[in-house]
């Protein structure tokens, strides 16, 4: 899943950008408002973390930018900008949600969760298939009372295929998913993490989640 932080905070950024990636998400990070809207403009994110007093273009402005460009990633302001007045400008200019500094981490995620499960229409945390739940809000997978130990970018292949159910997802595309624009990875790492992947499902289920469409990609049917 692929998140945007504009952020004029170093400190900040850096310290949200590690939380999440953490976590398995791909994480780009900006300083500064006419970046943020070139950044968004050019990739398709699924949150953007978006800070209103920035220099060079203000939040709120770069929000109706990309608005008025189509762009439909789900934004999440997250501001030390406190009044009602200003939570309401914000969402009604088209943001999805709005969180007041300081703040809690987990519950930064827990809203970033929610906002890639509304994006994909995955109105549940949890998803049952093949005798696996997977659990979006917790990061976990499990067969029957196990839990399958898997890495960050194991779990958010799971995850994004999961969120294209029914469709073939291509090795760029899984790429784009768990790695950010900074990093050049081989195409070979999706090949070796979606073997590892069936190899621990195989030994824990007795089940083969991850299919392969040869040519094209993979998918969950």
């Amino acid at each position: 899943m692929n998140i945007l932080i504009v952020e004029d905070s170093k400190t900040l950024a850096q310290s949200i950008r590690d939380g999440l990636t953490r976590l398995g998400y791909a994480v780009d990070v900006v300083d500064n408002g006419n970046d943020g809207l070139d950044y968004a403009s050019f990739k398709a994110y699924d949150v953007i973390i978006l800070d209103l007093m920035l220099p060079g273009m203000d939040g709120l402005t770069l929000l109706k930018k990309l608005r008025a460009r189509g762009r439909d990633a789900h934004v999440l302001i997250l501001s030390a900008m406190d009044q009602v007045d200003d939570r309401v400008n914000g969402l009604q200019i088209g943001a999805d949600d709005y969180m007041v500094k300081p703040f809690s981490f987990d519950e930064l995620c827990a809203r970033v969760s929610t906002l890639i499960r509304r994006r994909y229409q995955t109105k549940s945390p949890e998803i049952k298939i093949g005798g696996i739940t997977v659990n979006m809000a917790l990061r976990k997978v499990n067969c029957g009372k196990e839990t399958i130990a898997l890495t960050p970018g194991e779990y958010s292949i799971i995850e994004f295929l999961l969120h294209n159910r029914g469709r073939v997802v291509s090795v760029e595309q899984l790429l784009d998913a768990v790695h950010d624009s900074d990093a050049v990875p081989a195409r070979n790492v999706i090949t070796v993490m979606i073997c590892n992947i069936r190899k621990k499902l195989s030994k824990a289920c007795k089940t083969e989640l991850i299919k392969t469409s040869r040519g094209y990609g993979y998918y969950i049917d």
